[in-house]
């Protein structure tokens, strides 16, 4: 947390810090949700890190504003701030992530104009990253009502929840340190992530059930590219390292 505090109090964003939940929090009856729901079986690691960002979802909806969610290791440019202020002013999404991976991602051909510097773009598929992310209040009850019938990694939540409105910020404003060295951008600190430190085997994908969820999140997919295959391209989001 030292880390995203000095990055916080140097952009001058005010910030609230939510507890994090543990794996040894997993017992509390609050947390007894539908954990066999996604296409694997999840790590108690890893359901905890969804159960966290739950925790942020409820809390945007209570409070009923426009909210920037991070994780701890998520490094953001410099023009972060005045990104989001924007964002805040506008209203008219459900989600908007501010992150890049090194991944493609589908997103509309047209941009939207977001300030000077930055566009926004309609974005119809990602495959990961949670890291840095602007949600709204309906955005919000979006997710905590799909988070009701299905549980996933925090990312996938997102990534398939169509009924989002969702953008993609560009250039991003934010990596995760683990992928910065992929951009050029050099920083003193380095992360391990707990869910990254123990790599799922063969057995760990679980039965016939998950291998039909995870074929049916691939043509789910698929139908919804070439539903959008007029409007849409896939390619890699613009990051620029010298804003960082």
């Amino acid at each position: 947390m030292a880390f995203m505090s000095s990055q916080l109090e140097a952009l001058s964003i005010p910030f609230q810090r939510i507890e994090a939940v543990t794996p040894s929090d997993l017992p509390n009856p609050e947390y007894r949700l539908d954990w066999n729901s996604w296409e694997r079986p999840l790590k108690d690691t890893e359901k905890a890190c969804f159960l966290s960002h739950l925790a942020a979802w409820k809390q945007v909806a209570n409070d009923n504003h426009c909210t920037l969610i991070l994780e701890d290791d998520a490094l953001l440019s410099r023009q972060t701030k005045h990104v989001f202020r924007r964002l805040a002013t506008k209203g008219a999404f459900d989600h908007v992530t501010l992150e890049v991976r090194k991944r493609k991602k589908v997103v509309a051909k047209q941009k939207i104009s977001s300030g000077p510097s930055h566009s926004l773009l309609r974005l119809y598929q990602d495959r990961s990253g949670a890291a840095a992310y602007v949600l709204s209040p309906s955005g919000a009850r979006k997710l905590v009502e799909r988070s009701r019938k299905q549980t996933a990694l925090a990312d996938a939540m997102i990534c398939k929840s169509y009924e989002l409105k969702s953008f993609q910020i560009e250039p991003a404003c934010a990596v995760q340190l683990d992928r910065a060295s992929l951009y050029g951008i050099r920083t003193e600190f380095q992360t391990e992530s707990q869910i990254d430190v123990a790599q799922f085997g063969p057995t760990d994908k679980g039965g016939l059930q998950f291998r039909y969820r995870r074929v049916s999140a691939q043509l789910r997919m698929a139908i919804r590219r070439l539903r959008y295959a007029h409007v849409t391209e896939c390619r890699e989001i613009e990051l620029r390292t010298g804003a960082f």
